[in-house]
């Protein structure tokens, strides 16, 4: 693949010293479909405020909504726009061994620095079944691995992670079974992101990781950059944790998306089946902003609470 070979010139360990990635959201227009200015906005909002890494539709990015066209054409302008200044990492992973090669093939072609695989979900397979995936794509180009058993319904164990490590083209991997694991795998030699907001800063610096693979930084990613750059800073931490735990009251993306529309940094549209958390959480938010500052969160408009009626909901798209 002559492409890949001539636009992809990041390495593994290029990918290993990003301590901030932002897995950005999928802004959309009324008609369901991608909102590009709105994202391109975030995006900036993301290298200004110091974001090292994005991953491009991923859970928060709701990859899971869109066509591979969708997916790739995403990565693709990703890189045109942006890929001279923060690391774009493609969520290329799928249940499906052949589906997963081919996107990552197409990922690549389209210059993405790094994919970001996860395990095989809903149709799980063996632990030699994971490996087989897993390999299967380790050898396009540098590659995080994303443990999310809560997602998948599958563990990926430290079996499967010591067998990937031998791949050059290992970047790590994006664990969110806890911190215990964490240290494990940095113990060993093994680079981690988090993937939990709400223990990112003790694993970061009590147990290894290189950094985090953030849903809030979304909203605040000049906090959480200091939050991974700055030492540690349990009183961040701290002021940090009611956004946290007010992100993740209802499964990712749903908060997110709730917020930035009332941020008035996208439109307050959402693909089916994800809907706007009640006007009560959403009167929430507008204190925490308040809180924590609204001098610190992306956008310059007021934070609103917004009415139902304000909110589009997509069921074809």
């Amino acid at each position: 693949m002559r492409s890949f070979e001539v636009k992809n010139r990041t390495s593994a360990e290029d990918i290993k010293a990003l301590r901030l990635i932002t897995a950005i959201k999928t802004p959309y227009l009324p008609d369901g479909r991608f909102d590009l200015e709105a994202y391109d906005d975030l995006v900036n909002m993301q290298i200004v405020n110091g974001a090292e890494g994005m991953i491009v539709g991923g859970t928060t990015g709701e990859g899971q909504l869109m066509s591979w066209d969708e997916h790739i054409m995403l990565i693709g302008h990703t890189v045109n726009c942006f890929g001279a200044s923060i690391k774009v990492i493609g969520n290329t992973g799928s249940n499906s061994t052949r589906e997963a090669i081919h996107a990552t093939e197409q990922g690549f072609a389209v210059g993405m620095h790094a994919a970001l695989h996860i395990n095989p979900y809903y149709g799980k397979t063996s632990l030699e079944g994971l490996i087989s995936h897993f390999d299967s794509v380790l050898s396009m180009g540098p590659t995080i691995i994303y443990n999310v058993p809560s997602r998948t319904g599958q563990d990926i164990p430290p079996r499967v992670i010591h067998t990937m490590a031998q791949s050059p083209n290992l970047a790590g991997v994006k664990e969110c079974v806890g911190n215990d694991r964490v240290e494990h795998y940095t113990g060993n030699g093994i680079v981690v992101w988090s993937g939990n907001d709400d223990q990112c800063h003790d694993a970061r610096w009590n147990h290894g990781a290189t950094g985090v693979i953030s849903v809030t930084s979304n909203l605040v990613p000049g906090m959480m950059r200091e939050l991974m750059f700055g030492g540690k800073n349990p009183s961040l931490n701290t002021k940090l944790f009611p956004l946290i735990e007010w992100l993740f009251q209802e499964p990712n993306p749903i908060p997110l998306n709730t917020a930035l529309a009332q941020l008035g940094v996208v439109r307050p549209v959402f693909r089916l089946p994800y809907v706007p958390l009640p006007q009560e959480k959403r009167a929430e938010f507008v204190n925490l902003v308040n809180q924590i500052g609204r001098e610190n969160f992306v956008g310059e408009k007021d934070v609103q609470v917004l009415d139902d009626d304000d909110f589009i909901l997509v069921d074809r798209y």
